[in-house]
């Protein structure tokens, strides 16, 4: 539990040197980003060619801040509370809850979250979340795959006529600007982390 973030990451530059602390750090990191991410589930924001909420966002800077492991965790626990039959997914619980919702269009991008959540994570773990056209091309990585996992499901559901049009397509230009948002974002955070302090109280 206490090497969970790389100490390249965000995570582990505000975590207390003392062992005991820095688990019940990461807990409550794991589970606060759980939370960022179903809020941001439910923000919707007016756009073209589709309504753009946050999640993607939220996924995006969390595994930046939090790196691979811990920010994989995270998203598999955000997972898990979904398949619990928590609200925590966009259109939840109005279009179902629990594993029946998992297992309808939107669940090739629910374990591809894992992915970019991983990804991002990734490159935060060899400093690239300082630089955020380094982190912005691995995110960019990320989203591809993606959105290449959620039209892959949607193609075998619905044909695979329907994989570009509806998986993909619509999605393109919002997760950009997700995607530039978060690369500034976590960067410009590194301006406020205490790095180099210690943090042991």
């Amino acid at each position: 539990m206490t090497t969970l973030a790389a100490g390249n990451t965000l995570a582990a530059s505000l975590a207390s040197n003392k062992p005991a602390w820095r688990a019940a750090w990461y807990v409550f990191l794991a589970i606060g980003g759980t939370a960022l991410i179903a809020l941001a589930a439910k923000t919707q924001v007016p756009f073209w060619p589709v309504p753009m909420t946050l999640q993607t966002l939220a996924i995006l800077a969390v595994g930046a801040a939090y790196g691979a492991r811990l920010g994989g965790i995270t998203l598999l626990l955000y997972l898990v509370e979904g398949a619990a039959g928590l609200p925590v997914f966009v259109g939840t619980p109005e279009k179902g809850i629990g594993l029946a919702y998992m297992a309808g269009p939107t669940g090739g991008y629910l374990v591809g979250f894992v992915i970019l959540a991983a990804i991002a994570g990734w490159a935060a773990d060899r400093g690239w979340s300082t630089n955020p056209f380094k982190l912005g091309a691995a995110m960019l990585v990320g989203e591809i795959i993606m959105l290449t996992m959620g039209a892959a499901w949607v193609g075998y559901l619905f044909g695979a006529d329907k994989a570009f049009a509806w998986g993909f397509g619509p999605f393109i230009v919002t997760d950009l600007v997700k995607l530039a948002i978060a690369a500034a974002l976590v960067p410009a955070l590194w301006m406020l982390a205490p790095r180099g302090q210690d943090r042991g109280a």
